[in-house]
């Protein structure tokens, strides 16, 4: 069989992003570092790594960034602790596995795909989640390793009016140069390998000033997280609870599999009809079983990156 072109595509986040007030210097920071993880999930692929290889791999990355709100600098909860949600899925088997609530987990990614591996539960959550993390070997830290000055403060502004916001809506107080507490800090990566296999991987620290013990959409297959080879892989990031509400990835993959949509139209009416007739706002990735890509959003920016086989990675944060 021929080898297909591969596709990988990222995202750091969707939400009010300002373009009239973003610093190009801290504008730059996001480029630069979208570009490196595309570049490096771009490599991958084309020696041959597989769609969830490929998709864990660049999630990874975004978790050890602190720029986004997932793994070192996720968001705090209204009680000034982390919990962290992730998911992955394999298009080539429908095999899932997520975790969710999660505080000691140095990868939340790696603690999804081994519940995934492992088979026998799709989604663990709490001290569960974390016993299993814990049994597998992987690495385990203390909560306060998440923790950034950054999102601390952006706690305490956010604490300050009662709210819970999502990642990049905080900011609305002191307007910093990319708004950083008015975006939707969910990050992720959906692929298509060299052998026509799809996959998806979604990662967030959740919500700043939220309730203990919130789960958004991330670790919910179906609602922010899904892939299927019949149609498509999907990641999105938003406001968590309107995603879960439309079950807006597996969506996505039932207009194409049973109405025919195309991926741009069936992206297009989940995320300008589906989710703001309810007042949903953020964003989503996706790429079907030809290659074909949608980056779609309803908010005024989405931190996103994306390759088509050898071609220069293609970033972006604004429409």
């Amino acid at each position: 069989m021929k080898n297909v072109t591969p596709v990988i595509a990222i995202h750091g986040g969707a939400g009010t992003i300002s373009a009239s007030t973003t610093n190009p210097e801290q504008a730059q920071a996001y480029h630069d570092a979208l570009q490196a993880i595309v570049r490096a999930a771009q490599a991958a692929l084309l020696k041959g790594m597989s769609a969830l290889d490929a998709t864990c791999l660049a999630v990874e990355m975004l978790e050890d960034c602190p720029l986004f709100n997932a793994g070192y600098g996720a968001v705090f909860t209204h009680e000034e602790t982390h919990e962290l949600d992730a998911a992955v899925m394999d298009g080539a088997t429908l095999a899932a596995g997520a975790i969710a609530g999660v505080s000691h987990v140095r990868r939340p990614v790696r603690a999804a795909r081994a519940v995934l591996e492992d088979g026998a539960h799709v989604l663990l959550a709490g001290a569960g989640a974390e016993a299993f993390a814990r049994d597998r070997g992987l690495e385990m830290v203390e909560p306060f390793f998440f923790s950034t000055d950054a999102r601390r403060q952006q706690l305490y502004r956010v604490r300050d009016t009662g709210r819970v916001v999502t990642d990049h809506e905080g900011a609305a107080m002191t307007k910093p140069p990319l708004d950083e507490d008015k975006k939707f800090g969910t990050v992720g990566a959906v692929a298509l390998d060299i052998h026509g296999h799809l996959a998806a991987a979604t990662s967030t620290g959740g919500m700043t000033n939220k309730r203990v013990g919130r789960v958004g959409d991330t670790p919910l297959i179906g609602s922010g997280t899904y892939a299927d080879d019949r149609t498509a892989a999907i990641s999105c990031t938003g406001s968590g609870e309107m995603f879960i509400r439309v079950a807006a990835a597996y969506d996505i993959c039932a207009r194409m599999a049973y109405g025919g949509a195309t991926l741009e139209a069936a992206t297009h009416a989940v995320v300008h009809e589906s989710l703001p007739a309810i007042g949903g706002t953020g964003g989503l990735i996706a790429v079907d079983r030809h290659g074909n890509l949608s980056l779609a959003f309803n908010t005024e920016g989405m931190y996103r990156g994306h390759a088509r086989g050898d071609e220069a990675p293609v970033t972006a944060i604004f429409a």
